[in-house]
């Protein structure tokens, strides 16, 4: 009966299938051979006694493995270890030798350190590496985590504060050696241009290889893969992909010549495992599979090893920590770097506690790089308190699959709870019931003024509901298919990235109906109103379908595919099942006293209201406000609180009720690391105080009053009106000539304290610069009480008076006000709109350069076509604007700069001063 091998024997021969899975040939000392390109060899004698194994790579030792049986603690061996590496080889010439890599290993688990990195200190492995490894790291001139300690300043231009931050924090984790780092920034804050922005850094300046992104579905995959795409180095303005390689896995193949791959979890945990892979699994979120039972663990793969990666940057990691898709994380060699929105307190354990940036939704509001939102509940009977069909009706009978209808006559009454809607029951008239409210509600009270359907996104319970809702919005709001549409795992004909795309870019879809597709991660900068059909009971899944409607977005961009939204200043919730009276945590939203107007709010607060809520509203209501302020109204009234930012005036009406400030606040003023709830209220109640101190000054609540006011309409959807008179009469003209003269004598007044009066009357013609600005100061200047000049007014107040001279109505563009101004002074003859002029200089330009021998391409004429509507619109162009719609949707600066070679400047000189005048 053979003998059961010792504990010792059992590790060494675990040990031995490791190294010989990673590459190394095993020998012991008596048949030693150094002409393989990596050895490992058998107790090996040293000045200090055998060590259990030297490792050579391509003939000299490079590293020690001390051999422990499985149970032991490894991290006291290292003292062991280091001695070995110390000491003198048997049969060596010295100066051939150069341990530098230890291991500790009971064949279960392994322990890995380089002696060369600061402040080394092992950390755990899943194998060994491989020999080529050891040569590649050996032959650089410094390590990966020394080199990580001489990152360059960041280059901030065009990036957030909070990804500023985020960067700092991480590469000063990296600095420390920290394995994992969490970065938690609130959806929509930009975590997928941070993680490109990192990443450039550690390729560029850390010497990074070789970068693993994981997602949890393709179409996030493809997301990051634009992302990467797009993405100009802030250092030399070239593109990501002008410099490194990056690959978005569609085989089981990582190709080794990319510095970036970007794939999915469930490909990447097949292909450790050697197992086929369907394509189609790529499709769904990994977070969503159906998981085996009892997963067998991943063994070690030689085709891919631990070494593959030096850095996993994995996205929604707050999925990608659970179950057996732990294993492709704990698998690799690497820093692993989680973004997410939610981190829960498992991903928080996962990460070790080192949470790097926590920027979270109230944050972001605050710094305008979210929204907040508002709920509207609709309750039906049928969804509160379920519903009842008797006996002797007859009712449809539905396969869940083919969707195959078939009659049945009841034979007993049938109940169902309202949680068996549309999944065991589907109530027709329920979903039709919703759908109604939510169509009859949408432009009285939901979206007040508002005239078409805004970006509104569904959440059903199957596919099937999903199905039904479609079918039932198309009845309802009596529109085409393209007005709605069903974006599922299961939709058929487009592809779900192409409907996603269109959702995004384009006017139809108005509304999508989903069940879980674009939950998470998905990209929809211009979607205003969620429709919950369906409820949720994970807290952390709940804030993520939230933060689809949280990102900002520009109003101009916006009103590409809403053209009669103003800005996106919040979002709505339309709540159809509960989903935010369920238990999740504080996911109230922001505005807690919707009922009380602006000033009575601001006036509680001066009267010593300290209560959360009507803080936290008048957070939101400010944060609201600053969506839509000029960049003149802003400075107004940072000037006037004595702030250099909004954020500065905004953030700590949400902080001071945030636990974690309340807590450190009182540690910090009553010397404790444990405070007493006395402590913890009286801290409280101070923070509420400094936070409210800046709206005892009448002269800001009566600024921010006034703001608020010019950026407000009130839409009276009661009354009716009728004509009484038309034409025009005597005091009709009396008013429009009081109203004209004093107009006249404010720029009497003004002509020297307003830069563009400034500009249009003290400057010689030839230096008459007017710029975008400059009229905007003006406009905004001239609408404030008690002046209350506005253009369109003028201009019908001058086609009442002097009706010969005025060549048109108004286009109530900014610079029509240029044209109000020289016509008033009498610098012209006719008052035209601005952009009739443009256009007629525009033509006469052309003719002169046709006549002087000069011709345009068709695609020249085209930007010669945007720049000249541009300018009629913006007074000037410049090289930035070139970065904005239309000019960045063709190329740029860089095509514009290709198309006219080096006389692309003068080009723009020139309209610049031809058209604008």
């Amino acid at each position: 009966m053979p003998q059961p091998q010792k504990p010792e024997q059992e590790a060494r021969d675990k040990i031995d299938e490791l190294l010989t899975a990673a590459g190394w040939q095993l020998q012991n000392i008596d048949e030693l051979n150094l002409s393989f390109p990596g050895v490992a060899v058998r107790e090996y004698p040293t000045d200090v006694g055998f060590v259990d194994y030297v490792l050579f790579v391509k003939g000299s030792p490079v590293g020690v493995i001390e051999a422990k049986k499985k149970g032991d603690t490894l991290s006291g061996v290292v003292d062991q270890t280091d001695s070995y590496l110390r000491s003198k080889l048997k049969h060596i010439p010295i100066a051939k030798q150069a341990l530098t890599f230890g291991y500790v290993s009971t064949g279960e688990e392994t322990m890995f350190y380089d002696i060369r990195d600061p402040d080394c200190r092992p950390r755990g492995v899943f194998a060994f590496h491989k020999p080529d490894k050891l040569a590649e790291w050996l032959q650089e001139p410094n390590t990966l985590r020394a080199r990580m300690r001489e990152m360059p300043p960041i280059i901030t231009k065009g990036m957030r504060d909070c990804q500023i931050e985020a960067i700092t924090n991480l590469e000063a984790s990296f600095a420390k050696s920290k394995p994992r780092a969490l970065i938690s920034m609130s959806t929509g804050s930009g975590k997928s241009f941070l993680a490109v922005s990192f990443i450039y850094r550690l390729i560029k300046f850390a010497g990074a290889k070789h970068i693993l992104f994981l997602v949890d579905r393709r179409t996030l995959g493809i997301q990051a893969s634009t992302e990467f795409q797009k993405y100009e180095t802030p250092d030399d303005h070239r593109k990501f992909i002008e410099l490194y390689n990056i690959q978005l896995m569609s085989s089981n193949t990582i190709d080794p010549v990319c510095n970036v791959t970007i794939t999915t979890i469930q490909r990447l945990f097949s292909m450790l495992k050697g197992t086929e892979f369907d394509p189609e699994l790529d499709e769904h979120s990994a977070f969503d599979l159906t998981l085996d039972n009892d997963p067998k663990p991943i063994e070690y793969n030689p085709t891919i090893p631990i070494e593959a990666f030096d850095f996993i940057v994995t996205d929604e990691c707050h999925r990608s920590i659970y179950n057996q898709w732990r294993q492709v994380l704990d698998y690799f060699d690497a820093f692993i770097v989680g973004l997410t929105a939610t981190p829960s307190k498992q991903t928080l354990g996962f990460f070790k506690q080192n949470q790097v940036m926590d920027f979270n939704h109230q944050r972001a509001i605050a710094e305008g790089v979210n929204v907040g939102y508002e709920v509207y509940r609709i309750k039906t009977n049928a969804s509160v308190k379920g519903g009842k069909v008797e006996a002797g009706e007859y009712i449809d009978k539905r396969n869940k699959m083919t969707r195959k209808v078939r009659y049945e006559l009841l034979d007993e009454d049938l109940y169902y709870a309202p949680t068996q809607l549309d999944k065991d029951i589907v109530m027709v008239d329920q979903i039709r019931t919703v759908i109604q409210t939510f169509r009859d509600k949408l432009f009285t009270e939901i979206f007040p003024g508002r005239t078409e359907v805004p970006k509104t996104l569904i959440f059903a319970k199957t596919d099937s509901h999903a199905e039904d809702i479609v079918n039932i919005i198309w009845d309802e709001f009596g529109k085409g298919k393209d007005f709605a549409k069903k974006i599922t795992y299961r939709t058929t004909g487009e592809t779900p990235e192409a409907l996603i795309a269109a959702f995004r870019n384009e006017y139809f879809p108005r509304i999508a109906v989903t069940v879980d597709m674009i939950s998470t991660g998905t990209d929809i900068k211009p979607l205003e109103c969620l429709l919950f059909m369906r409820d949720i009971k994970s807290a952390v899944y709940f804030e993520q379908m939230k933060g689809r409607g949280t990102r900002v977005i520009d109003s101009n961009a916006l009103q590409l595919v809403s053209p009669d939204a103003k800005a996106k200043t919040h979002f709505v919730i339309v709540d159809a099942i509960g989903v935010c009276e369920s238990d999740k945590g504080d996911s109230r939203p922001l505005e807690r006293k919707k009922s009380i107007p602006f000033d009575r709010l601001l006036l509680a607060i001066a009267a010593g209201n300290r209560e959360e809520d009507y803080l936290i509203s008048l957070g939101n209501r400010l944060a609201q406000m600053d969506r839509q302020l000029s960049k003149e109204d802003r400075k107004r009234i940072q000037d006037v609180a004595g702030v250099a930012s909004m954020t500065e005036l905004i953030l700590p009406l949400f902080t001071a009720f945030d636990p974690d400030v309340q807590v450190e606040t009182a540690c910090k003023k009553f010397a404790t690391d444990n405070p007493t709830v006395e402590q913890l209220k009286i801290v409280t109640g101070e923070l509420a105080e400094t936070v409210a101190k800046p709206f005892h000054d009448p002269k800001l609540r009566n600024l921010l009053i006034e703001t608020k006011q010019l950026l407000e309409q009130t839409i009276d959807i009661v009354s009716q009106d009728f004509v009484l008179e038309a034409g025009f009469n005597s005091k009709a003209k009396e008013a429009a000539q009081q109203y004209v003269q004093s107009w006249q004598q404010y720029l009497q007044d003004h002509r020297d304290e307003i830069t563009a009066l400034q500009i249009l009357y003290s400057q010689p013609y030839g230096k008459r610069k007017l710029t975008y600005d400059a009229i905007r100061e003006l406009a905004d200047t001239i609408k404030r009480p008690p002046n209350g000049f506005i253009p369109e007014r003028l201009w019908h107040c001058y086609d009442q008076l002097e009706h010969s001279r005025v060549k048109g109505q108004p286009k109530s563009v900014l610079t029509d006000l240029v044209s109000l101004v020289k016509f008033t002074s009498g610098m012209a003859d006719d008052l035209t709109p601005f952009i009739d002029i443009v256009e007629h200089r525009f033509h006469d330009w052309l003719q002169q350069q046709q006549q002087s021998g000069r011709s345009f391409t068709p695609q020249q004429l085209e930007w010669l076509q945007m720049i000249k509507e541009h300018i009629a619109t913006s007074i000037e162009i410049t090289e930035d604007d070139f970065e904005s719609i239309p000019f960045n949707l063709k190329g740029g600066i860089y095509k514009f700069s290709e198309l006219f070679g080096k006389d692309y400047q003068r080009v723009m000189d020139e309209l610049n001063k031809v058209l604008a005048g």
